[in-house]
């Protein structure tokens, strides 16, 4: 894969359904300081990419962030626990991005029973394309986020001139911690980025082209969503972004461009939720077998076929249909930030203590981590209050990781073994 194609696989990951699906909740909280608040989730994900990139050059290896924690944590029931919620949370962020694929789908085909068929039929679409090769992937990752970007950027330079600026004054903000709180809710629309880790097998000249992909790939999107974020609050009032909450982008793009452009914004989620799956599913596929390797999930997933780890693909998408026909898309959207909040702590840890191979600072990581819990706190204080359900669920999730990685343990005997052993490995 050639840095254009993984450059593309982060922006993939990044530019999907969190920024259609969850757009207008995050707006909800944070008000006219909603571009504010993107910044803060992007501020947090570039440092933490920052780790990444510095972790997936020392540790090359198409399991990413289990390789990076398993060597980090050693092999205790820690590295274990948070890998089962890595590939958990990746199968939350599969599900958001194929409801909003069947939400938009409907909006724009109403004659459609239900959004559940386009729900389904985009999961097993990218499932059949990872199936064929991690070239398919790239190829395809390049033709959907040009397209998408291209309309995006087109939508955002049409409207910016005419936004009213005042709905973006500090009288529009709302508080502090509701701030914060919005964007924690759309941080899941960032966490795309760490897919790039598991191209580490794939990318050509990983040594250099990794950092630059990781960063090109999160400053992008950073300046894009804030872009975003100006125009939907500028061009609708609170009452309609809160009417509108599933689709705001689309509906911003009413008032300036007509049905059209609705149409135009709604093609875009389309493109963009694909997209996502299409990336996502790439980058899980290849944690479930780093993690079978490791010995925290079972021994058939280790297993590929022409090279490419399919069964942990198909158990992936199986999940990920369930969750997708199941769940609610605002308690997927809360669950999946947190999951990743907590992910990401561990991740700029894990730079921390492998700091002699990685050549990290000491203080980059241990502030970033200290952001991401400080983050994860925020927003489920602010969504407590307002769904304390969801809070529940986010704590069963992770009470729940670390519970079955112990049953695993107990019941079959396996340990974690290191897939880059340490004392072997010499980066550069």
């Amino acid at each position: 894969m050639s840095l254009t194609e993984v450059i593309s696989v982060g922006i993939g990951g990044m530019v999907g359904g969190g920024i259609f699906a969850v757009l207008g909740l995050s707006v909800e909280l944070a008000g006219g300081a909603a571009p504010i608040a993107f910044g803060i989730a992007g501020v947090i994900a570039f440092f933490t990419a920052l780790s990444y990139s510095k972790l997936a050059t020392a540790f090359p290896s198409s399991g990413g962030t289990v390789t990076y924690l398993n060597c980090a944590y050693g092999t205790g029931i820690v590295a274990g626990g948070l890998n089962v919620l890595l590939w958990l949370s990746y199968v939350v962020m599969l599900a958001l991005y194929a409801s909003a694929f069947g939400s938009y789908f409907l909006a724009l085909f109403p004659a459609m029973p239900g959004p559940a068929i386009p729900t389904a039929g985009v999961i097993l679409l990218f499932t059949g394309l990872n199936a064929l090769s991690a070239g398919a992937v790239g190829r395809a990752e390049e033709i959907i986020v040009g397209i998408k970007v291209l309309i995006l950027v087109g939508f955002v330079v049409i409207a910016f001139p005419t936004m009213e600026v005042s709905r973006l004054s500090t009288s529009a903000w709302t508080s502090p911690l509701s701030i914060v709180g919005g964007g924690m809710v759309i941080f899941l629309a960032f966490e795309g980025f760490e897919l790039i880790a598991n191209t580490a097998e794939d990318i050509v000249d990983g040594k250099r082209n990794l950092p630059r992909a990781f960063l090109i790939s999160v400053s992008s999107v950073i300046v894009l969503y804030i872009a975003i974020a100006m125009v939907t609050v500028g061009t609708l009032d609170p009452s309609a972004i809160s009417a509108a909450s599933d689709f705001a982008l689309a509906a911003a793009a009413r008032p300036i461009l007509g049905q059209a452009g609705f149409t135009i914004i709604a093609i875009a989620a389309l493109l963009s939720t694909g997209s996502a799956i299409n990336a996502t599913l790439y980058g899980s596929a290849r944690l479930t077998y780093g993690i079978a390797r490791s010995g925290e999930l079972p021994t058939m997933l280790e297993n590929k076929v022409r090279g490419q780890p399919i069964e942990g693909l198909l158990i992936t998408s199986a999940l990920t249909l369930v969750v997708a026909l199941g769940l609610d898309l605002s308690r997927i959207a809360t669950i999946g930030s947190a999951g990743f909040l907590v992910i990401f702590a561990a991740v700029n840890i894990a730079n921390l203590r492998l700091r002699a191979m990685t050549g990290a600072s000491r203080w980059l990581p241990i502030g970033t981590a200290a952001a991401c819990v400080a983050a994860l706190v925020a927003l489920l204080v602010e969504i407590g209050g307002r769904d304390l359900g969801a809070v529940f669920i986010v704590a069963g999730l992770g009470v729940g990781s670390f519970a079955l990685e112990a049953i695993y343990r107990r019941s079959t005997g396996r340990t974690i073994r290191s897939l880059l052993p340490l004392e072997n490995h010499h980066p550069g």
